[in-house]
């Protein structure tokens, strides 16, 4: 394992670590063990200010006139060197966040290709001509719609995708033009940091991605607020996001809120593959994922196959040290979540639902659980997990199943496991989400397709060409001939 404990991060504008007259340290824990992994300098709201200001005199002069080919060349050199940098963005991923090894180069592998699908969509930019003689007097012009770029665009990142998550938005930022501030979670400010120097490394033009390290409270509101920050990008609590849209005024926003995503098995569904898909669906990075499968509806023909075959495959799952390359369930990100979690689920037995398995906790590992007997009104079900905690509630017919799956406050995306494709479509149609996966968990997501949702789980879509989308603006030119 690398060794990351003498690491001491701090902002950095313009590729340059910022210095404060007050400077305020915090460390950066390990979630497994409590060790002090790195430090980092918290931000003033004076600098966030400053890395505004290098931004938007970045993009006014720099990258609003690179052209495409200059910004593919840069994502893939930055693609080329996260991919050699593979184990050492990995440790760091296991250091800072507590996630296993293998998902930790999971995560960095899809990064990769998030880059290069964003360099490949620098060139497909593209804009039209508009019929103008479609028009009564609309004969001798010529109308046509550019896009261009928005500007310094304010991107706020979680912690369960330290890596990934920042490039969906930093990658289709930087493919059509525009400049970034990152702001990123504060249990997660290494990883940040050493994606910040690899697109230096890259070439990416100095101010065009400017890292701000601090505290919401201290900083948020500028990076919100501020009136040269065209468009914020954030993933994470609703709360929160309805804060950000409430303050952002006319700013375009892309909000990804979050989700307690349904999965649903029919009679004819393969039992066996929706089992085994589901293991890792409900309990990935100890279920800390937006996606992540919380509510399994299985029909009740095959619930209880389903069950024994789920519990039977869950019971085998390796928890343990994150760096350990046997380890399936490592840590939550703190323990005052793993407490708060491990609250849920004595709530829920109290309240009536059994233990199938799991509900113990250590510190901050919590047993990958799963609930039957629930309540559509206990936490474990309408709230948010975030959590190793899944609920298997049986159901009778499609219209019963499409009501409870859609008796929720989100809706980012569900799967549903059947082999009626005329059956998959109309419950496809039916259910409330912003993506559907037939014969896969809700927890599957690739890099290029769009991805959002509705309700409480936000507003807008990443996946690399819908991003651009949002963070281009459409300009009419016409001319009139003589």
């Amino acid at each position: 394992m690398i060794n990351v404990e003498v690491m001491h991060v701090t902002s950095l504008i313009e590729g340059n670590p910022v210095k404060q007259s007050e400077e305020k340290v915090m460390d950066v824990i390990s979630p497994f063990n409590g060790e002090v992994v790195g430090k980092v300098s918290l931000a003033s709201k004076e600098v966030a200010e400053r890395a505004i200001e290098s931004a938007y005199q970045t993009f006014h002069h720099t990258m609003k006139k690179m052209p495409a080919y200059q910004r593919a060349d840069i994502l893939r050199k930055t693609a080329d060197l996260l991919e050699e940098k593979t184990e050492e963005f990995a440790q760091v991923l296991v250091l800072e966040a507590g996630k296993p090894i293998r998902d930790g180069r999971g995560e960095v592998g899809r990064a990769v290709q998030v880059l290069r699908f964003a360099a490949d969509e620098a060139k497909k930019i593209e804009g039209e001509l508009v019929p103008m003689d479609a028009a009564i007097g609309g004969e001798n012009r010529i109308g046509m719609v550019r896009r261009l770029p928005i500007g310094v665009i304010s991107a706020i990142t979680p912690f369960n995708f330290p890596l990934n998550l920042a490039l969906h938005k930093l990658a289709p930022a930087f493919a059509a033009g525009n400049t970034v501030v990152l702001k990123p979670a504060g249990k997660t400010p290494l990883t940040a940091y050493m994606l910040v120097k690899l697109f230096e490394e890259a070439g990416l033009p100095k101010g065009a991605l400017n890292l701000v390290i601090g505290n919401g409270s201290e900083i948020g509101d500028v990076l919100v607020t501020d009136s040269r920050i065209s468009k914020i990008t954030f993933t994470g609590s609703p709360s929160v996001g309805i804060d950000i849209r409430q303050k952002a005024g006319l700013k375009k926003v892309t909000l990804e809120l979050g989700s307690n995503s349904p999965n649903i098995l029919f009679n004819d569904g393969d039992v066996k593959a929706a089992a085994t898909g589901l293991v890792r669906g409900a309990f990935a990075f100890s279920g800390q994922v937006c996606i992540s499968a919380q509510r399994i509806y299985v029909q009740k023909e095959v619930y209880r196959e389903f069950l024994d075959q789920y519990v039977s495959m869950v019971k085998n799952l390796v928890i343990g040290n994150p760096a350990e390359e046997s380890t399936d369930i490592g840590p939550m990100i703190s323990e005052k979540e793993a407490i708060r979690a491990h609250n849920w689920i004595q709530e829920a037995v109290k309240a009536g639902a059994k233990l199938a398995t799991g509900g113990n906790r250590n510190g901050t590992l919590l047993e990958p659980t799963i609930l039957v007997d629930v309540q559509p009104d206990m936490k474990v079900v309408c709230e948010e997990t975030f959590a190793p905690i899944v609920s298997v509630i049986p159901f009778e017919t499609e219209e019963e199943v499409i009501e409870m799956a859609n008796d929720s406050v989100f809706g980012l995306q569900a799967g549903v496991f059947t082999n009626d494709i005329n059956r998959a479509m109309r419950i496809a149609e039916g259910l409330e989400t912003g993506g559907v996966w037939i014969n896969e968990t809700s927890t599957y997501r690739q890099d290029n397709y769009p991805y959002g949702g509705v309700k409480l789980s936000g507003v807008g879509k990443e996946g690399v060409k819908y991003a651009i989308e949002d963070m281009t603006e459409i300009k009419f030119i016409g001319i009139k001939l003589s």
